[in-house]
C-alpha cells in the first residue's frame, strides 16, 4: 500500500513557490508513495519531478478550460487553457488521460466548473474530488462526495498544496499500480484520509502570485 496526494502544485504554477527539491523532502517526511502534480495550464513541473523524484510522479495538468477548472491525469503533452471544457477532455482523453473534476460544488471558487457543464461532462468524467482540503466549507466537500456516489464515479481527494507543508495532509491510502488501469482499479479500493487546510494558506497562496507578478515587471 502507499499514500497518494492526487492534487498538488509546485513552482511551475503562478500561485505556488513549492520547488521540485521541497516536494521531494516534504514525500520524503510524510512517507508519500506518490503525487499527481496538478500545476495550472503546465506539465513541465510535473515532467521534471518525474525525473527527479525517487517515488511515483502522476503527470497531471490542472486546466483553466472556459467553463472553470479540469484536471487531466496520465497526460503526455500539455493542454493549453481557455479551451471549451467539451475540447480540454477530448485532448484528456486522446492521450489515454483519466479526467478529474476538481473542488466541484466550491461556490466560493470561481475557478469551479459549472454545474451545467459538469452535468454535460458526466459520461466522460472518471473521477470526482470528493475533497479537496482548500475547500472552505463542509458542505461543498459533502455535496462532491454524494455527487460521485450518486453517479457511481470514482472518488478522490487531494490537499491542493501550494505550499510544502500541505503535501499529504489529505491522500489516498492505496494499492500500488503500474499504469493508468492499474491507478484506476488501486483508487477503486483506495481509503480516503482528508484533513482541511489551514486560513493561512490561501494568503500564502496568494503572497507567491504577487511576488511572480512583481517579478514579471
Amino acid at each position: 500500500m502507499l499514500k497518494a496526494d492526487l492534487h498538488i502544485h509546485t513552482s511551475y504554477s503562478p500561485d505556488c513557490a513549492t520547488s521540485l527539491q521541497q516536494v521531494i523532502a516534504r514525500c520524503k517526511q510524510t512517507e508519500i508513495g506518490c503525487v499527481a502534480v496538478t500545476d495550472h495550464n503546465t506539465i513541465l513541473g510535473a515532467l521534471k519531478l518525474r525525473e527527479l523524484a525517487p517515488f511515483t510522479v502522476i503527470v497531471g495538468e490542472e486546466i483553466n478550460t472556459r467553463s472553470g477548472e479540469i484536471i487531466g491525469y496520465f497526460l503526455t503533452e500539455e493542454i493549453p487553457a481557455r479551451l471549451p471544457a467539451e475540447e480540454t477532455v477530448r485532448r484528456i482523453k486522446e492521450q489515454g488521460g483519466l479526467v478529474c473534476i476538481p473542488h466541484p460544488f466550491d461556490r466560493l471558487r470561481l475557478s469551479s466548473l459549472r454545474h451545467q457543464t459538469l452535468l454535460k461532462l458526466l459520461p466522460d468524467i472518471d473521477i470526482i474530488e470528493v475533497f479537496n482540503s482548500r475547500v472552505l466549507l463542509k458542505r461543498h466537500n459533502l455535496s462532491a462526495r454524494l455527487f460521485a456516489k450518486d453517479h457511481q464515479l470514482l472518488a478522490s481527494v487531494g490537499s491542493d498544496a501550494h505550499t510544502a507543508s500541505e503535501i499529504g495532509y489529505t491522500c489516498v491510502v492505496m494499492p500500488e499500480f503500474n499504469d493508468m488501469e492499474e491507478f484506476r482499479l488501486a483508487l477503486a479500493k483506495g481509503v480516503l484520509v482528508w484533513h482541511k487546510a489551514s486560513l493561512w494558506v490561501h494568503v500564502r497562496s496568494t503572497l507567491a502570485r504577487l511576488r511572480k507578478r512583481s517579478k514579471q515587471t
